[in-house]
């Protein structure tokens, strides 16, 4: 059946024995295409009727359908003729979430939390202004729902009763973990009540067949709906924003899930639909799995959903490790996380310390603001975050946390390039956004040693924030120091400490400095590598090394734009070194999804390439051509 489908009207054709059989062989697809590649499983198991019944009551792409977050997209790429997943995530493949550059289908792309009701409220006012009869959807999860900017969302699209725009509610209980917060109480309050409609629908049908009396008892039943819906279900906080409400819907029937979007579709103003669904659903291993039920996996044996391989121990779990020994050792450190309690590594503290751990939910701006007020009242707080989604805080952090000097430490994960999540998951921003906050300090470890050394450095720090940033994956071996610069670390140096080239690594790219320090020494040109540690602000003991050197080389995992090469740039004129200095980095531009060493190699941050230029840029001191490209990379 699934072969069939090459775009949404399709479905138009098919009955419900038939709707039902491709739901299952679209459930059978995503675990044997997604167990091969890795990807977002649980959550696209979980819509499957949803997605179904979307594209058979809305006519996209005129209708726009937009998914909060998109990590739950995949059924909609197999409904609107995207069924080649052999290359899911990886160079050349589909992304991992809408894409624009894949179909027309595909509305935004942007993969952040929170979103899709502003977006959908604009698009809702461009209808209303060319006076299209489009119909905007937007698919948000409970979850997603306790961000702030949810909210402020639904504060405006409730403002306009006759503006049509169809709001779905896929409530799982869950994002990655389950849902917490008051709003995950009134979800759950609504799951187990008896829905105001049907109670409704079974008073009218007694009471009008009652002589006499029943009709205008059922007028004031019906006038009283208010407050007979905050009796049997509390839905008053979405009908007093002015919201229509209908459900909970079953979210994996596929009758009353097409029922209810088409009332809701037909109402002609702001409509909340609230579906059921069950994350991971038809798959025993994720139904199993309590801590995100498979909500991204890598590669798994399909049958049992047990792992292929293990990458080694990873950058994450370091910290993760560390944080415990910090927690057993100080009763004030505690522990923020928006949602992400098991990604960023804080499950084992969790455990150890449940009454030091907060999980604000998909609120990065909040978990900010509260680590202020945690920082303020006496403890020393950690919050660990995607160092994608600090960005979401920034304000928070400059405004709350720098201006009143409070001892707060953020732990930014998958800093640098990511890879297979794409453009909007490449923690490449975070050195450059951060250099301008005053008294802020960013750390960068190069290894596991570090990551346990610098977490201790930054937790120590009172009167400022403090941040420590670390990259995806397994994290290699130690790469360790022959000497000190000051609180610098040096990794390799010639016997009397002057050098033709001084390079400055960044974090985890010290190996391949290592590298491109070889590959120099190879066509007779020195050099010194050293790690800075702390990356900001710069060490005062780089200026007098600089002057020792004829280049200074920076190479980072970051926008070249306002990173840590413009800020050793800046400190070189500040103290008046006047060296030639290049910068290495990622160029500002959004990067497409492919692996890693892909995306690194596409933005020419390899040794071999970083080692062509800077032996061009030596002998061009020396009056001297360089060696072609061949001959530098040659060995």
């Amino acid at each position: 059946m699934l072969t069939r489908i090459r775009g949404p009207r399709d479905l138009d054709r098919l009955g419900p024995e038939q709707l039902e059989q491709l739901a299952g062989e679209i459930r059978s697809f995503l675990v044997d295409a997604v167990s091969k590649t890795g990807g977002h499983l649980g959550p696209n198991l979980g819509v499957v009727e949803l997605t179904i019944a979307l594209h058979r009551v809305f006519d996209s792409p005129k209708d726009k359908v937009l998914f909060d977050t998109g990590h739950q997209s995949y059924v909609h790429k197999l409904l609107t003729g995207r069924q080649d997943f052999s290359r899911l995530k990886s160079k050349g493949g589909l992304s991992g979430y809408p894409s624009r550059a894949e179909s027309d289908h595909d509305i935004i792309e942007n993969s952040h939390a929170s979103t899709v009701l502003g977006w959908a409220d604009g698009l809702a006012k461009a209808n209303e202004v060319l006076a299209k009869d489009d119909h905007v959807v937007a698919v948000i999860g409970d979850g997603a729902l306790t961000g702030g900017m949810a909210w402020e969302a639904l504060n405006n699209i409730a403002a306009a009763k006759d503006r049509p725009l169809v709001i779905v509610v896929n409530d799982n209980e869950r994002s990655y973990a389950p849902t917490i917060g008051g709003l995950a109480n009134h979800l759950s309050t609504l799951r187990t009540t008896d829905g105001y409609e049907r109670f409704l629908a079974r008073g009218k049908d007694l009471l009008e067949r009652t002589p006499v009396v029943g009709k205008p008892l059922y007028g004031t039943l019906h006038g009283a709906k208010k407050g007979l819906k905050d009796f049997i279900a509390p839905q008053g906080m979405f009908e007093d924003l002015g919201l229509k409400y209908v459900g909970p819907i079953d979210g994996h029937d596929l009758e009353a899930l097409e029922s209810a979007l088409l009332r809701a579709k037909g109402f002609g103003g702001p409509v909340i639909v609230h579906c059921i669904t069950e994350k991971g659903r038809g798959y025993q291993p994720a139904l199993q799995d309590d801590a995100d039920r498979f909500h991204a996996v890598g590669k798994i044996h399909p049958d049992t959903g047990l792992p292929i391989a293990s990458s080694g121990v990873d950058w994450t779990s370091v910290f993760g490790e560390e944080m415990v020994k910090l927690g057993e050792e100080r009763p004030d450190v505690v522990a923020i996380t928006a949602a992400m309690l098991q990604p960023v590594g804080l499950e084992k503290f969790a455990k150890a310390f449940p009454d030091r751990v907060y999980d604000v939910g998909i609120a990065e701006q909040h978990a900010a603001v509260s680590a202020a007020g945690l920082a303020t009242g006496g403890v020393h707080p950690v919050f660990a975050v995607y160092a994608t989604f600090l960005n979401r805080a920034f304000d928070q952090v400059l405004m709350d946390v720098a201006l009143h000097r409070c001892g707060v430490t953020f732990v930014l994960d998958r800093a640098g390039i990511t890879g297979t999540d794409g453009a909007s998951h490449n923690g490449m921003w975070d050195m450059s956004i951060l250099q301008c906050v005053p008294g802020l300090r960013i750390a960068a470890p190069r290894d596991a040693d570090q990551v346990r050394a610098q977490l201790r450095e930054a937790v120590a720090v009172e009167d400022a924030p403090t941040v420590v940033r670390f990259s995806k994956g397994a994290v290699g071996p130690a790469v360790p120091a022959v000497a000190k610069a000051g609180g610098m670390d040096v990794l390799r140096r010639t016997e009397d400490g002057t050098a033709d080239v001084l390079l400055v690594s960044v974090g985890a790219l010290a190996p391949m400095c290592l590298d491109i320090a070889g590959l120099l020494d190879k066509q007779g040109i020195t050099t010194t590598v050293v790690d800075p540690r702390w990356v900001k602000p710069v060490d005062e003991a780089l200026a007098p090394l600089a002057e020792r050197h004829r280049v200074v080389v920076t190479v980072e995992d970051n926008s070249r734009v306002g990173g840590v090469g413009s800020a050793v740039a800046q400190a070189l004129r500040d103290a008046g070194v006047d060296v030639p200095l290049r910068d290495f980095g990622i160029p500002p531009r959004f990067l497409d999804h492919a692996s890693r060493k892909e995306v690194m190699a596409e933005i020419g941050l390899t040794a071999p390439d970083i080692a062509r230029q800077v032996t061009g840029l030596v002998a061009k001191l020396d009056g001297r051509l360089a060696d072609t490209p061949a001959e530098v990379a040659r060995d």
